[in-house]
């Protein structure tokens, strides 16, 4: 499908007459500056018509180096943080990498063979020459794939943008994300706060839960977005009280009715939302109801350009926010009706669709399958639980049993009765309410043959639970 051709983000975001900032946890960097700045030592006309890999080593660099390749160069691939050093060389190759911009000192081995090598840095400085714009740069992002080498996914800053681009920014917004830009979904909010002409709260690896909300609360932000799990674990902290964002919206795994109406309670002015959308696919849409999952009548329906249908369980969807292609293989991204496959699996409960979880996460006990994210969500049902993971633990017997690792609210979370009586019990007796709970919710092969109590539960890059196989 054509799409017109975008004007370049350097001349959109030079285009705002008020200063409008990145804020990371250690610097900040004015973007508005832009048209007469570079981060990039004043090489950028060195990577023209090239198919550059930007390998930043924070999200404030790689914010500032994609406004000024964006339009200059013929190709960006995005490099997350968290790409495996092995998957490096395949990746340059699949991409036809033939330049670099990048602040890691040393490189990585595989990054040395390339022909071009710029350096980028979090501060700006005048520039006198800066090339024009010339050409329609593609975006490659890579997916997030727990095994072999990430997919390389293309887009344009057409249908990157096609979400938003059309909406009238609102007054006094401050964006804030837990996603980390390098990845589709931080890359909707960077890019919505270029165009828009709005701050951006940048996360940062590593920092404290409790650091991250003081310093969001310091710059005022209004709109905040991030998965669930990282929703539950701010919810954990006693600084969730200092910020009062005016919409909330989670994506990127299961929203469950627990965690909505938790945030709905914490922030009761606010819009609170959740939204679906894949590297692929793109955005197909946000539900603002408070309900979890989506209305079955839009099935079939055309809303805004993208279509959803079900097949064998699977949602699929047809979009012009839909990525082109992928690079570096010949593997189909569409089928033949135009549809992207996502592989999450949804199921028809009366008049609203479900999310159950990824097709390739079920788990199988003695041929029945489960998916882990159903039973969460039970657990996560209880008035003492702040966050569950579910998962398959083999088995000689059925294959695999089904085990729960369980996180805790802290004694000052919750202020209801409930939550005050459980709290005062030792563990065995939560695991046995927990497990009551299930058994009065759940068919027999789906109830956790164990849980355990644990203090926190592990977080992968991307900000989803980190799920393997024990």
């Amino acid at each position: 499908m054509a799409r017109a051709e975008a004007p370049s983000l350097r001349r959109r975001a030079a285009h705002h007459s008020a200063e409008r900032f990145f804020f990371d946890r250690f610097a900040s960097a004015r973007f508005t500056s832009l048209a007469s700045a570079t981060s990039l030592g004043g090489r950028l006309g060195d990577l023209a018509g090239r198919s550059v890999l930007l390998a930043a080593s924070s999200q404030l660099t790689a914010a500032l180096a994609l406004i000024e390749l964006d339009g200059v160069a013929r190709r960006i691939t995005i490099l997350p943080p968290d790409v495996a050093p092995d998957h490096l060389a395949a990746l340059i190759r699949g991409a036809e990498i033939d330049a670099v911009v990048t602040d890691l000192d040393p490189p990585p081995e595989a990054l040395r063979g390339i022909p071009i090598r710029v350096a980028c840095a979090p501060t700006l400085a005048t520039a006198c020459d800066l090339p024009a714009a010339f050409a329609q740069t593609e975006w490659v992002m890579l997916t997030s794939g727990t095994t072999g080498v990430p997919k390389m996914v293309v887009h344009d800053l057409a249908g990157l943008t096609a979400a938003f681009v059309a909406r009238k920014p609102e007054a006094g917004v401050i964006w804030g994300t837990y996603y980390d830009i390098r990845r589709y979904g931080g890359l909707q909010i960077f890019l919505r706060a270029v165009l828009g002409g709005t701050s951006l709260i940048l996360s940062s690896p590593g920092e404290p839960v409790s650091e991250h909300l003081e310093r969001l609360a310091r710059h005022g932000v209004t709109h905040l977005l991030g998965t669930p799990t990282h929703w539950r674990r701010a919810l954990m902290s006693p600084e969730i009280k200092k910020i009062a964002p005016r919409y909330v919206r989670l994506s990127g795994e299961i929203a469950d009715q627990t965690i909505l109406d938790a945030l709905r309670a914490t922030f009761p002015q606010a819009i609170v939302s959740h939204a679906f959308a894949s590297t692929e696919a793109g955005v197909a849409f946000e539900v603002r109801d408070g309900l979890a999952g989506f209305p079955a009548r839009w099935i079939g329906q055309a809303r805004g350009g993208v279509e959803m249908k079900v097949k064998n369980g699977s949602l699929c969807i047809r979009s012009p926010r839909t990525a082109s292609r992928y690079v570096g293989t010949d593997m189909a991204l569409r089928d033949e009706g135009g549809f992207v496959d996502t592989g999450d699996m949804v199921e028809l409960r009366g008049d609203r669709y479900v999310f159950a979880g990824r097709r390739g996460g079920i788990i199988n006990v003695g041929g029945l399958k489960v998916h882990p994210e159903e039973i969460e969500a039970v657990i996560n049902r209880h008035p003492q639980v702040r966050m569950s993971l579910v998962r398959g633990k083999r088995s000689p017997v059925t294959g695999a049993l089904v085990i729960a690792d369980v996180v805790l609210k802290s004694s000052g979370e919750s202020n209801d009765s409930a939550s005050r009586q459980i709290g005062a019990r030792d563990h065995a007796l939560v695991e046995g309410d927990i497990l009551k709970l299930c058994r009065d919710a759940l068919p027999r092969h789906k109830v956790p043959a164990a849980i355990s109590i644990v203090p926190s539960l592990d977080v992968a890059a991307t900000g989803k639970l980190a799920r393997r196989e024990s």
